[in-house]
């Protein structure tokens, strides 16, 4: 495990020659990928940053970014509005990012929130967690993966749930549709999974780009807030009194959880690309320090996960791969 001290080193040598010159947030307005946005400024490097977000946050996006200017005014913000939980319009804020970019060289994508109301589903027939969680995720990466193959130092990071894989994915039961089959519990389950499996297909696909799931542990976010949740049902009334105070309590400082990102964004430590790093390599699903799927904790640990992951190839990842380019191709 890389100390904190380590990270913060590993950090201060990013610069205009190291930092990730053209990067898309997709879940940066809030949580995880705000915090990461904000610590990528302030390294003071020359860098050019696509936030999408839905319409509601871009007047509280705009002052956040006016700030970032006001410490590194060679940071350039592009807000771009989409609802990403519709794959059509993930699709049209693809379509304007290849207008206007050449390469890519970071991806980061981290929307979503715990599914724990009851089902909801979007207007295209997907619930809506699993829609921001994987699917739009996926559809994002394979519609930018030619700019990102034209980049030096290419990376995609999807924070979930990477390095927890212990259960078995329901193939006959992808979108968790049936009667009973949904529920919060298994929703997140089944989501985090298939990020694992669909990130560990695409990266034996495009071994030039590397591929991370990352876990980023318990961060103040406010995620849980989110949804149709009634706030005086038993659901609400147990997030108040119960999973806030947990989460308040155990979460890491968010400028702690901001550095070890940006560090999973960056270093070489995963995949050999990227900002230099001397200390031990990260081993991918495929067991080597480049090539495959990186799985990553938030205290920075990498992970193989060899035995549950090899066992997801066997049972899982055809089935879950070929339903999902069934779901995506009309968008693509």
């Amino acid at each position: 495990m890389p100390s904190l001290k380590d990270i913060r080193a590993a950090n201060a040598l990013i610069n205009d020659a190291t930092a990730p010159r053209v990067s898309v947030w997709v879940g940066g307005t809030s949580g995880v990928g705000k915090l990461t946005i904000k610590a990528l400024a302030e390294t003071g490097a020359s860098v050019k940053i696509y936030i999408v977000g839905r319409k509601s946050s871009e007047e509280r996006i705009k002052t956040f970014t006016q700030e970032l200017n006001a410490i590194n005014p060679k940071a350039e913000f592009i807000w771009i509005e989409g609802e990403v939980s519709l794959l059509a319009e993930t699709k049209r804020v693809c379509e304007i990012i290849k207008e206007k970019e050449f390469s890519i060289d970071l991806l980061f994508l981290s929307t979503g929130y715990a599914p724990l109301g009851t089902r909801e589903e979007t207007s295209e027939g997907l619930e809506i967690c699993q829609s921001l969680e994987y699917y739009t995720r996926i559809l994002f990466t394979l519609h930018l993966l030619p700019l990102l193959q034209k980049a030096e130092s290419p990376r995609v990071v999807s924070v979930l749930g990477g390095g927890l894989e212990r259960f078995p994915i329901n193939t006959d039961d992808i979108d968790l549709k049936k009667p009973g089959s949904f529920s919060s519990a298994r929703g997140q389950v089944q989501y985090g999974h298939l990020n694992s499996i669909g990130l560990d297909w695409l990266a034996n696909e495009y071994p030039d780009v590397t591929f991370m799931h990352t876990w980023p542990g318990w961060v103040d976010t406010g995620n849980v807030r989110r949804g149709n949740i009634d706030p005086n049902s038993w659901t609400g009334w147990l997030i108040w009194l119960v999973l806030e105070p947990l989460i308040k309590t155990f979460s890491m400082r968010d400028e702690d959880s901001a550095q070890r990102n940006l560090f999973q964004c960056t270093s070489a430590a995963f995949g050999g690309r990227g900002v230099p790093w001397k200390g031990k390599p990260g081993l991918s699903t495929l067991q080597k320090p480049d090539g495959g799927l990186f799985l990553v904790n938030y205290k920075g640990d990498c992970t193989p996960n060899t035995k549950n992951i090899t066992r997801l190839r066997e049972n899982a990842q055809s089935k879950v791969w070929a339903h999902t380019q069934n779901i995506l191709e009309p968008y693509l």
